[in-house]
């Protein structure tokens, strides 16, 4: 996994495989998801986003499959 440069209050990082499309977010709080099915421009817009943490929860969290962590 890659990791992307994110500027967020709520997210840590993001790891992205272009391999197999998984994306790994980890929050300041310590939790982690994992999501799978995404392309390399989806990773990459929740990282531009302006609010990267309203981003993921408008366009990742309910559109993607989640992997149990």
């Amino acid at each position: 996994m890659q990791k992307l440069p994110v500027q967020s209050r709520i997210i840590d990082s993001v790891y992205f495989s272009p391999e197999n499309g998984q994306l790994q977010i980890r929050f300041r709080n310590g939790e982690e998801r994992r999501f799978e099915g995404l392309a390399e421009s989806d990773a990459t817009a929740l990282c531009a986003a302006p609010s990267p943490g309203h981003h993921y929860l408008e366009h990742i969290r309910k559109r993607f499959r989640r992997l149990a962590a």
